[in-house]
């Protein structure tokens, strides 16, 4: 079964689910529009913690951008102004992680839970990180302790990755039901409706799998795993002008993804 793509927890207000572009693309840009976003030799701490966050604002866009190194320069420039801002050091591991430098992602996420050790977002974070670096029977207590903790304002975050890692542990059973708890929680999700239409695919309920993917295809949200699962799908399904339509968009749109050249051998039980 393919692994779902995680969802992180940034600390910022711009991200709910699913991480949302951002629009700066330079560095210039954003030191232009933000040029007052530097320490300030005796300004007081709020004033600091203000130009921290636009900082750490800027950082999440790159992330998003894929701008693994100009993000972690701003995340750096917010740590000049902000020495203990947590966000800014769970940024940091997660920016790490995309770089493959595995002990600087560990160091960077375990000080930020130091700093904030009752942040669910932190433990959502390094849970996610434990799941990806062969740690995952470890990784199900940070997720947990998010979904525990009242203050966290999207669990459907923390109980996706749980689900997600429950899959590389080969439980399903526990996955369905992370799953299921995070429909609840946010039924409009795309992540959590692929999730559970992808579990019901390979569990062979094509009803209920095309029930989930039919809630992401019609909000649009048309990446080439969501196409290529509704692809599957419908071939189960026996509706030929559906699978053919799915088919259309995913060649326009990905004709160069792995999910078209595995339509294009034919691999439809991968």
């Amino acid at each position: 079964m393919k692994i779902a793509r995680p969802v992180v927890s940034l600390g910022i207000t711009l991200f709910s689910i699913i991480l949302l572009a951002g629009c700066v693309t330079s560095t210039t840009s954003s030191t232009k529009q933000d040029g007052d976003a530097m320490a300030v030799p005796g300004a007081d701490k709020s004033d600091n913690q203000r130009r921290a966050r636009i900082r750490l604002r800027l950082a999440s866009e790159y992330y998003q951008q894929g701008q693994m190194n100009v993000a972690l320069d701003e995340v750096k420039l917010a740590l000049q102004t902000d020495s203990e801002f947590s966000d800014a050091y769970s940024m940091a591991g997660l920016i790490y992680m995309d770089l493959g430098e595995t002990r600087l992602a560990e160091e960077n996420l375990t000080h930020a839970m130091r700093l904030a050790p009752n942040d669910p977002d932190l433990s959502n974070n390094y849970g996610w990180f434990l799941c990806q670096n062969g740690r995952a029977p470890q990784s199900i207590a940070y997720f947990e302790a998010a979904i525990r903790n009242k203050a966290y304002q999207s669990p459907a975050k923390a109980l996706n990755n749980a689900g997600t890692c429950s899959l590389i542990l080969k439980d399903p059973a526990a996955a369905e039901r992370y799953f299921n708890q995070a429909f609840r929680y946010d039924p409009s999700s795309p992540t959590t409706n692929t999730n559970l239409s992808r579990i019901n695919y390979e569990r062979g309920d094509f009803e209920l799998a095309r029930f989930y993917i039919t809630r992401v295809t019609k909000a649009d949200v048309l990446t080439a795993e969501v196409l290529w699962l509704a692809v599957k799908i419908e071939r189960k399904m026996g509706d030929r002008a559906a699978e053919a339509s799915f088919v259309t968009q995913l060649r326009r749109r990905y004709p160069n993804s792995n999910e078209f050249a595995a339509y294009q051998r034919g691999a439809f039980n991968e």
